[in-house]
Protein backbone atom coordinates (compact mmCIF):
# COMPACT_ATOMS: atom_id res chain seq x y z
CA UNK A 1 0.00 0.00 0.00
CA UNK A 2 1.43 3.40 -0.97
CA UNK A 3 1.36 6.65 1.20
CA UNK A 4 0.25 10.04 0.33
CA UNK A 5 3.72 10.96 -0.54
CA UNK A 6 4.68 7.72 -2.50
CA UNK A 7 1.45 8.21 -4.61
CA UNK A 8 2.95 12.85 -5.29
CA UNK A 9 6.41 11.56 -5.81
CA UNK A 10 5.11 8.91 -8.75
CA UNK A 11 2.80 11.37 -9.77
CA UNK A 12 5.71 14.16 -10.28
CA UNK A 13 7.78 11.34 -12.03
CA UNK A 14 4.83 11.00 -14.73
CA UNK A 15 3.77 14.24 -15.31
CA UNK A 16 5.26 17.75 -16.51
CA UNK A 17 5.96 19.88 -13.62
CA UNK A 18 6.28 24.10 -13.96
CA UNK A 19 8.22 26.35 -11.86
CA UNK A 20 5.66 29.48 -11.07
CA UNK A 21 7.60 31.32 -13.56
CA UNK A 22 7.26 29.90 -16.53
CA UNK A 23 3.82 29.85 -15.65
CA UNK A 24 4.18 33.50 -15.42
CA UNK A 25 5.62 33.92 -18.83
CA UNK A 26 2.72 31.73 -20.53
CA UNK A 27 0.79 34.14 -18.79
CA UNK A 28 2.49 37.16 -20.21
CA UNK A 29 2.67 35.74 -23.76
CA UNK A 30 -1.12 34.93 -23.60
CA UNK A 31 0.02 31.12 -25.02
CA UNK A 32 -3.67 29.25 -25.18
CA UNK A 33 -3.78 27.32 -21.98
CA UNK A 34 -5.93 26.89 -19.43
CA UNK A 35 -4.67 27.34 -15.73
CA UNK A 36 -6.63 25.41 -12.86
CA UNK A 37 -7.18 26.40 -9.49
CA UNK A 38 -7.57 22.59 -7.54
CA UNK A 39 -7.40 23.81 -3.49
CA UNK A 40 -10.66 23.51 -1.52
CA UNK A 41 -13.14 26.79 -2.01
CA UNK A 42 -11.89 28.22 1.69
CA UNK A 43 -8.54 28.56 0.06
CA UNK A 44 -9.58 30.92 -2.14
CA UNK A 45 -10.27 33.11 0.65
CA UNK A 46 -5.89 33.43 0.12
CA UNK A 47 -6.27 34.58 -3.07
CA UNK A 48 -6.04 33.62 -6.55
CA UNK A 49 -4.38 33.74 -9.74
CA UNK A 50 -6.38 35.96 -11.86
CA UNK A 51 -6.44 33.67 -14.75
CA UNK A 52 -7.53 30.88 -13.10
CA UNK A 53 -10.47 28.64 -13.71
CA UNK A 54 -11.42 27.24 -10.20
CA UNK A 55 -12.45 23.31 -10.18
CA UNK A 56 -11.80 21.46 -6.57
CA UNK A 57 -9.53 18.79 -6.76
CA UNK A 58 -12.70 16.26 -4.76
CA UNK A 59 -14.61 16.90 -8.58
CA UNK A 60 -12.22 17.86 -11.07
CA UNK A 61 -12.09 14.42 -12.64
CA UNK A 62 -16.24 14.51 -12.77
CA UNK A 63 -16.73 17.84 -14.44
CA UNK A 64 -13.27 18.33 -16.11
CA UNK A 65 -14.71 17.14 -19.64
CA UNK A 66 -17.74 19.78 -19.28
CA UNK A 67 -15.32 22.71 -18.95
CA UNK A 68 -13.12 21.53 -21.59
CA UNK A 69 -14.08 18.46 -23.40
CA UNK A 70 -10.98 18.84 -26.16
CA UNK A 71 -7.97 16.71 -24.58
CA UNK A 72 -5.34 18.04 -26.24
CA UNK A 73 -5.98 21.23 -24.46
CA UNK A 74 -2.92 22.72 -22.99
CA UNK A 75 -3.79 22.46 -19.19
CA UNK A 76 -1.64 23.45 -16.09
CA UNK A 77 -3.44 22.71 -12.50
CA UNK A 78 -1.88 24.33 -9.02
CA UNK A 79 -2.94 23.67 -5.41
CA UNK A 80 -1.84 25.19 -2.24
CA UNK A 81 2.05 23.62 -2.58
CA UNK A 82 1.78 21.39 -5.65
CA UNK A 83 0.71 17.70 -4.04
CA UNK A 84 -2.60 17.78 -5.23
CA UNK A 85 -2.06 19.24 -8.38
CA UNK A 86 0.58 16.53 -9.23
CA UNK A 87 -2.13 14.04 -8.06
CA UNK A 88 -4.41 16.04 -10.24
CA UNK A 89 -2.60 16.24 -13.69
CA UNK A 90 -1.63 12.68 -13.29
CA UNK A 91 -5.00 11.75 -13.19
CA UNK A 92 -6.30 14.29 -16.41
CA UNK A 93 -3.36 12.83 -17.79
CA UNK A 94 -4.85 9.19 -17.34
CA UNK A 95 -8.09 10.50 -18.63
CA UNK A 96 -6.41 11.05 -21.98
CA UNK A 97 -5.66 14.83 -21.43
CA UNK A 98 -2.34 14.83 -23.51
CA UNK A 99 -0.62 18.66 -22.45
CA UNK A 100 -1.21 18.28 -18.60
CA UNK A 101 1.26 19.91 -15.98
CA UNK A 102 1.58 20.90 -12.39
CA UNK A 103 2.79 24.36 -11.05
CA UNK A 104 5.72 23.53 -9.01
CA UNK A 105 5.29 25.11 -5.26
CA UNK A 106 1.52 25.93 -6.37
CA UNK A 107 -0.17 29.20 -4.59
CA UNK A 108 2.54 29.07 -2.00
CA UNK A 109 5.16 29.60 -4.41
CA UNK A 110 3.25 31.74 -6.78
CA UNK A 111 3.04 34.51 -4.02
CA UNK A 112 6.47 33.71 -2.66
CA UNK A 113 7.69 34.86 -6.35
CA UNK A 114 5.75 38.14 -5.83
CA UNK A 115 3.73 37.27 -8.85
CA UNK A 116 -0.09 39.19 -8.81
CA UNK A 117 -3.02 37.48 -7.24
CA UNK A 118 -6.67 38.55 -7.24
CA UNK A 119 -8.42 38.78 -3.67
Amino acid sequence: MKSWKEMMTEAKREIMLLEAEHVKTKIDNKEDFVLIDCREAEELQEGRIVQSVFIPRGVLEMTVERHFADRDKSIVIYCAGGGRSALAAQSLKNMGYTAVASMEGGFGGWRQAGFPIEK
